[in-house]
């Protein structure tokens, strides 16, 4: 892996909690959302993706999200009103200062930056992985999967997908109620709204992931969408090199 000279900021999300936000390279912004029970390390800069946007001239600016990595992990359910994840992040852009910018995430962080651009967000284009459209429109459809997993711990058996998810989550050394609290920040966005994005969009998913519903129809959905496959599940795609690769391809084509 590339040696990447990773500079740790924090900034003031919605409600003054610190949210940790890690900025490598040098050339245009990019910012990178995470997914649930993730972080920025374990997103984009574990398998290599990180490397590979900043060899392509871009600074990304990967925020933790509240409940995630190193920003505040409250576990006063307070702290995680509706859209608070969306608060947070459009506290970046002003914070940082960010005018000429792109904008993606992966899963969860998919829904981060569809609901920034609902609530007004202005990037020149946009990366949407490990998502569809149920998965925006029906934020919750998932939610008692998550719920049963969080408040299940040590019960599942080896193999299976409950099983898997909270392995990761000991991987990424997630905080059960801190990530059971985000659940209540979850805020749908109608297809109606999702129609009127106009930023060129690319919409990239693993071939086996049907997580959060058909990203064919996200893709389709949008006003300038392209469908773009790549290997994988949910849980995997994120790991293969085609993740970065993709990225690349749609941001300086």
């Amino acid at each position: 892996m590339t040696d990447l000279n990773i500079e740790r900021h924090d900034i003031k999300g919605r409600d003054g909690l610190p949210i940790a936000v890690h900025v490598v390279g040098q050339g245009r912004d990019l910012v990178l959302i995470h997914g649930y029970f993730s972080n920025a390390f374990t997103n984009w800069i574990r398998y290599g993706h990180a490397a590979r946007l900043v060899e392509a001239g871009f600074r990304l600016i990967l925020p933790d999200l509240r409940g995630h990595g190193e920003s505040a992990k409250p576990h006063d359910p307070a702290a995680y009103p509706a859209d608070a994840l969306t608060d947070d992040n459009l506290a970046l852009i002003e914070q940082m200062g960010l005018t000429d910018y792109d904008l993606g995430g992966y899963s969860l962080g998919a829904r981060t930056t569809v609901r920034m651009l609902a609530r007004g967000a202005t990037p020149r284009r946009v990366i949407l992985s490990g998502m569809g459209l149920r998965g925006l429109v029906q934020t919750l459809d998932n939610g008692g999967y998550y719920r049963n997993v969080l408040t299940n711990l040590g019960t599942f058996e080896r193999g299976t997908s409950e099983w898997m998810t909270e392995a990761f989550l000991r991987t990424t050394k997630g905080d059960p109620i801190a990530l059971l609290n985000i659940l209540n920040t979850f805020v749908d966005t109608p297809q109606e709204v999702i129609a009127g994005f106009t930023q060129p969009t690319a919409v990239i998913c693993g071939a086996d992931d049907d997580s959060n519903g058909n990203a064919r129809e996200l893709a389709d959905t949008l006003a300038d969408g392209r469908y773009v496959e790549i290997p994988g599940n949910h849980m995997n795609a994120v790991t293969r090199k085609e993740l970065g690769q993709a990225m690349v391809d749609f941001l300086t084509a």
